[in-house]
């Protein structure tokens, strides 16, 4: 009993010296905790808490983060690793000097074929963007792709208006046959043979032509028709070769406007589009004429009479 009262009277020395321990490292917790980051130049970098990634683990914040340039990159809540870029090389593309038939009207051979690439031994200012190259034997090519896209804007163009009011003017020997099919299959008004002075622009005329626009094979044997259509406003659409001008021309259709074959082809192709325009026959679809059925069918004796 005594030693127990002892022991309780007895003071506690290391108390204090606990207490103060604790004390001290509280001090110095919140010291730390207080002291402010700055970077180089003295400013103060907010220090933001808790970030953490995607998979909700935390990511410890730097103090000082720059970049090369030393620079101040501003820290993020939610960091991501992105996986380096890698920028692939352009695939390169071969030049094709003919497309491919598929984006043609008709099948590339057929065009070639036909011959409504090919021109004359000279060539005008205005059908050298039309001009694809020269042959060695002097003639110039045109361009089969620009020839196709023509034949497409033509057809928009003639499927407007209504089927009387288009005129087609044909005066070579070559010619008569695809314009007098041609006006057969879309409902056109053929002018087939000498073109009269007059027959636009004379109301008197009693085989005057009224149309509200005009085809023709040739601006230059079509002179006459181009000059009176442009006299009383009438647009004018025409089949030109290397060697013509686009005087008094409205649109232009770059072709071989020579060859029998040619002019059949052209012929049936921009009535086909036009068919296909006005939603007579489907896209896929062709019309129960030929090529065969447009080409000209001439002897030697009524080419040498003409």
């Amino acid at each position: 009993m005594a030693e127990d009262q002892v022991k309780e009277s007895q003071p506690v020395e290391n108390q204090p010296e606990a207490e103060e321990k604790t004390l001290t490292e509280n001090t110095v917790e919140e010291t730390i905790t207080d002291v402010p980051v700055v970077d180089e130049a003295g400013s103060e970098v907010p220090v933001e808490d808790n970030v953490v990634d995607e998979a909700g683990s935390e990511v410890p914040v730097e103090d000082n983060v720059v970049d090369e340039a030393g620079s101040e990159v501003p820290v993020e809540d939610n960091v991501v690793e992105e996986e380096p870029f890698v920028e692939e090389e352009p695939v390169k593309e071969e030049k094709q000097d003919v497309p491919p038939a598929e984006e043609l009207l008709f099948p590339r051979d057929t065009l070639l074929s036909a011959g409504i690439h090919i021109g004359t031994r000279m060539k005008t200012l205005d059908m050298a963007s039309f001009i694809y190259r020269v042959r060695p034997d002097g003639l110039f090519v045109l361009d089969v792709k620009k020839t196709d896209d023509r034949i497409r804007t033509a057809a928009k163009f003639l499927a407007r208006y209504e089927k009387a009011k288009v005129a087609v003017s044909a005066t070579r020997l070559y010619a008569h046959e695809p314009v007098k099919k041609f006006c057969e299959v879309t409902g056109s008004t053929p002018i087939i043979g000498r073109f009269i002075p007059g027959q636009l622009s004379n109301p008197q005329y009693s085989r005057r032509v009224d149309p509200e626009i005009i085809v023709v094979s040739d601006p230059r044997a079509d002179a006459q028709a181009v000059k009176e259509a442009s006299r009383v406003g009438i647009p004018i659409v025409a089949l030109c070769s290397t060697d013509n001008e686009f005087a008094g021309v409205d649109l232009v259709i770059p072709t071989n406007n020579k060859g029998r074959r040619a002019l059949a082809v052209i012929f049936w192709l921009l009535a086909r589009q036009i068919l296909r325009e006005r939603g007579e026959i489907g896209f896929d679809s062709d019309p129960k004429e030929t090529i065969d059925d447009f080409e000209a069918k001439v002897t030697r004796d009524e080419e040498d009479d003409f």
